[in-house]
């Protein structure tokens, strides 16, 4: 199979879908990969790190998506590139459907087969490649919150810590899964006061057993989202809902009732935000405020620690990228349930059911849609 790896061009996107310890074992399966010249150099990867691992090197990203059978990337096509797509050609990366009509639109027109990292799940049900990023994310969520808590930054002028004498911060996490577990690890090392919101009883316990009381675990209701967030001076929204739109927990009335030069990070932004006033910012220009409360809500956070974040997502990705391409897949879809989920558009239909509701779009079972696409087109590969 012909793979595509194009340079990533979404504002201060630094990471790049395969390095070259990747496309090397990708070569060793008699596969051809094809970088974009500079793909990789915002992470210290030269074009001759990759010809040396068997690449070959392309001038541009149309080049690139032109020859490809399989695009692999990081981030969700931007505008331009979705121009590029073609149909029945593998696009896999993260997609994050469900707040984004256009893009979504975009997709179904290309006849791609688009398949979404943070939909696939492994034989547990867990998401195996969105846990590497929700674990960056998470540990950089109390970083931002922290600086944004300076006043320079707009925040109360917070030492999140404190200081001998001084009270720490009050940080308030909103789930308690992947993200949330990395962003009160993060905050207890800083000896920040830490309460985590779940409405799961046996993540509650887990976090409990493992925090040995350095975190306050409250069980999800209106009435303790109403009280905490007024004693909150950093809140983490760390909800996910597989697939769908992240659930607005955070109203406007309640950054009314919260203390002047508070910041909320918004983790879930990439799913719509979980926060009523949250809009998409970038590295660029991470914060605006609301009602006296600074907003971070940058929709690529593990974007600016890019070395770490792609070595991380390949270590996750490459599995999977060899199974698609050594099989087709068709046939990698149909063997693995866990990457059929993954599956979020083909030949112009919505095969996952939550992005469908979420937009008000039709929807095809996935088996569906593949058996139609693949007697349709019976795409091959080389």
């Amino acid at each position: 199979m012909k793979i595509g790896v194009p340079k990533e061009i979404k504002n201060h996107e630094y990471r790049v879908g395969m390095t070259p310890a990747s496309v090397r074992e990708l070569y060793a399966h008699g596969h051809h990969v094809y970088v974009e010249t500079h793909a990789g150099i915002g992470i210290g990867f030269n074009d001759d790190d990759y010809m040396a691992a068997g690449a070959s090197i392309l001038p541009s990203a149309a080049d690139v998506y032109a020859v490809a059978d399989m695009i692999v990337k990081v981030k969700e096509p931007q505008s331009i590139e979705r121009t590029l797509l073609k149909k029945g050609q593998i696009l896999f990366t993260y997609l994050h459907l469900a707040p984004d009509l256009p893009q979504t639109e975009a997709l179904i027109k290309s006849k791609a087969v688009c398949i979404a990292y943070e939909t696939v799940t492994d034989n547990m049900g867990r998401l195996p490649l969105l846990a590497p990023m929700s674990e960056v994310a998470g540990r950089m969520s109390i970083q931002a919150g922290a600086q944004t808590l300076e006043k320079s930054h707009g925040g109360s002028g917070l030492l999140l810590s404190g200081v001998p004498g001084v009270a720490p911060a009050n940080v308030l996490i909103l789930g308690g899964g992947v993200v949330g577990s990395n962003a009160a690890r993060m905050a207890i090392g800083l000896r920040a006061n830490v309460t985590i919101l779940d409405k799961n009883i046996d993540t509650l316990r887990k976090l409990d057993e493992e925090f040995q009381g350095k975190a306050q675990v409250v069980y999800s209701t209106k009435e303790a989202l109403d009280q905490l967030t007024t004693q909150a001076d950093l809140i983490i929204g760390a909800v996910l809902i597989p697939g769908a739109a992240a659930p607005k927990l955070i109203s406007r009335q309640h950054l009314k009732n919260m203390k002047a030069g508070s910041a909320i990070v918004d983790v879930a932004i990439d799913q719509g935000g979980c926060f009523e006033t949250s809009a998409p910012t970038t590295h660029a220009e991470p914060t605006y405020i609301v009602d006296d409360i600074v907003h971070y809500c940058v929709a690529n956070m593990p974007g600016a620690v890019a070395r770490t974040s792609t070595f991380a997502l390949n270590n996750a990705t490459l599995p999977y990228i060899i199974k698609l391409a050594n099989k087709g897949y068709q046939q990698a879809l149909l063997e693995d349930s866990g990457l059929l989920k993954g599956l979020n558009i083909i030949d112009g239909k919505i095969t996952l059911k939550e992005v469908a509701e979420s937009l008000s779009l039709p929807y095809v079972s996935p088996e569906e849609a593949l058996k139609s696409a693949y007697e349709g087109n019976a795409f091959k590969y080389e």
